[in-house]
């Protein structure tokens, strides 16, 4: 650890969205301090000039260009790149320092052959996808204990996945054949303005997108075990996800509400960020917050089960959820800098 117990923590990308919520969440670590944080598109910017929100927090912090050298003083590194990015930078620093947090998709899937066709570029480090632990502790806690590389997951996949998981591997639901439509806030699209994202389209519209080759697919299947048709939504919400998932009953079992609902339940029973509930969750429930909220339903008259889960995309589905899985790696509470409540209204 650096001076008075704290980490030297850099965020690489701090400019868009996800890197502006590491820094609000980072403000209030008490471990995990920010010595370093550049912006490639806004080097020389104050950033609170561009996040407003930050300045008490960050007055004097300029977005900086990077630097290999400054990146390497530090002890944990969060990247906040695209996919590509992050390949090269990578194996430039791991085993340099002591943790590296990559937000992007780069070492998230575990079979390299599977980039050409999800993401459109050839993964050149098979040895390094297997080094990578995938950032979603309430599944892979074990695993990222004392982990040097962490691949933070998807946001729609965090959603789809803590709803249909516990489910699967309860032999509750079919494999095959699942379901899951799930609606994102604009900010998943990022910061920078898209014709598809402008206030104009996005205000008083909601739209499918990705169809039948959304590149979160393949992650979906690869977390919880099970084939899926997934198809995402733009929603005209700043931040959020809601995955509705729909399964058929695994063989000869006979579920209930009740029984789904026992399940998620037990399984996540002593997880801080999970809320199981028979009401119908809310992505404002989880505005601002670390927090997955969960329910379930089987419908008598068609015979489906439906698992339901809201989180929002920017905090569980990003920067939270990658805080809370580096907070499990480095042996810090795990719940350190992270809410469990949401801002409401």
């Amino acid at each position: 650890m650096g001076l008075s117990g704290t980490l030297r923590t850099a965020v690489i990308g701090a400019s868009g969205y996800a890197g502006a919520e590491l820094l609000r969440l980072l403000a209030l670590h008490p471990v995990l301090d920010v010595v370093y944080a550049t912006g490639d598109s806004q080097v020389g910017a104050l950033a609170s000039s561009l996040y407003p929100s930050l300045a008490k927090a960050y007055p004097s912090l300029v977005f900086a260009e990077f630097d290999p050298a400054e990146a390497l003083q530090c002890d944990v590194v969060f990247l906040c790149l695209p996919h590509e990015a992050s390949l090269e930078l990578v194996p430039q620093l791991v085993d340099k320092v002591r943790l590296v947090v990559d937000l992007s998709a780069a070492y998230r899937l575990r079979d390299a052959t599977q980039y050409p066709t999800w993401y459109g570029f050839t993964h050149d480090q098979p040895a390094m996808l297997l080094r990578a632990i995938y950032g979603l502790p309430e599944l892979y806690r074990d695993q990222l204990v004392g982990a040097s590389l962490i691949a933070t997951p998807g946001c729609y996949v965090t959603a789809a996945s803590l709803a249909l998981t516990p489910l699967v591997q309860a032999g509750l639901i079919e494999k095959s054949g699942v379901i899951v439509d799930a609606a994102s806030g604009v900010s998943g699209a990022g910061r920078v303005p898209k014709p598809n994202t402008h206030f104009n389209t996005v205000n008083e519209d909601f739209t499918a997108y990705g169809l039948l080759d959304h590149r979160h697919t393949p992650e979906i299947e690869q977390v919880t075990g099970a084939q899926v048709l997934f198809t995402p939504h733009l929603a005209p919400m700043n931040r959020g996800i809601l995955a509705t998932c729909y399964a058929r009953p695994a063989g000869n079992t006979k579920p209930t509400t009740q029984s789904l609902l026992a399940v998620l339940a037990k399984f996540y029973r002593q997880e801080p960020f999970v809320v199981v509930r028979p009401a119908s969750p809310s992505t404002k429930a989880t505005l601002g917050s670390n927090a997955a909220h969960i329910t379930a339903r089987f419908d008598e008259r068609t015979g489906i089960a439906m698992a339901i889960c809201a989180i929002d995309n920017l905090t569980k589905g990003a920067s939270g959820g990658a805080i809370q899985a580096a907070n499990v790696a480095l042996g810090i509470p795990e719940t350190t800098g992270l809410s469990t409540v949401g801002m409401y209204p």
